[in-house]
């Protein structure tokens, strides 16, 4: 099975939760240890030996472009711009207009986790799933919501308020070709989160892996924070 070596990142938010530390730049252009936040989730998809990415824009669009432009370290960069707010899945469906190959990565623009992106598209092969996507593993569940997975596959998405260790989201995805041609088609805003991938899990069709390290979301203030740490070191 031939190795996907393209990417779709998802930096299009508004970063609301963030305005109050960064205001003036697009949440992945957000300054962490001196560089843009979407300059070192670019560092490591290129690492990984992905050699396209293309970044679905909507808010700051043209200051995220200007920042990136068309190539960063070995890889090709596209652009694919909501006209509106289109969601998640709206994003992702539009900036899937211009894949060149077969199955993509995914990624947000706001969240960093280190994995190998190949090592989840073998399991995702292995198992014979739709899509795959790397969890990670943190002491306290409850700001995200839990995940529960048997035998490899994604089975539940827990609700947030629980508390505890455990897996949880980190939105770093696989989705091979058919899941790519399966994205609904019949509305212009929706949620890949409960239009897709919640679906696809209670079908059986999500493949799961946890080897994963280094999550970290610049969501909020405090772990905007703690990213600096993170990438200081």
């Amino acid at each position: 099975m031939p190795r996907a070596e393209e990417a779709i990142v998802l930096v299009g938010g508004l970063g609301t939760r963030l305005r109050s530390v960064v205001a003036d730049v697009p949440k992945p252009l957000a300054s962490v240890a001196g560089r843009p936040f979407l300059a070192h989730l670019l560092d490591q998809l290129a690492a990984s030996g992905l050699r396209r990415v293309i970044l679905a824009t909507g808010y700051m669009a043209e200051k995220i472009e200007q920042t990136i432009g068309a190539r960063w370290a070995d890889m090709d960069i596209a652009y694919s711009k909501e006209p509106e707010p289109l969601g998640t899945g709206g994003a992702i469906r539009l900036a899937a207009a211009l894949l060149q190959g077969n199955g993509v990565h995914l990624a947000n623009g706001d969240t960093f986790l280190r994995y190998d992106p190949s090592a989840l598209e073998r399991v995702v092969f292995a198992t014979g799933a739709m899509l795959g996507i790397a969890l990670a593993r943190v002491h306290d569940v409850g700001r995200y919501g839990a995940v529960e997975v048997a035998d490899g596959r994604v089975i539940a998405f827990r609700e947030k308020g629980g508390h505890g260790p455990g897996l949880i989201n980190a939105g770093s995805y696989f989705l091979t070709a058919a899941a790519v041609d399966g994205l609904p088609g019949d509305e212009s805003a929706y949620s890949f989160e409960s239009r897709v991938l919640l679906p696809s899990a209670l079908a059986g069709e999500v493949a799961a892996m946890d080897d994963t390290r280094d999550f970290i979301d610049i969501g909020v203030p405090d772990d905007y924070a703690r990213a600096q740490q993170l990438f200081g070191r």
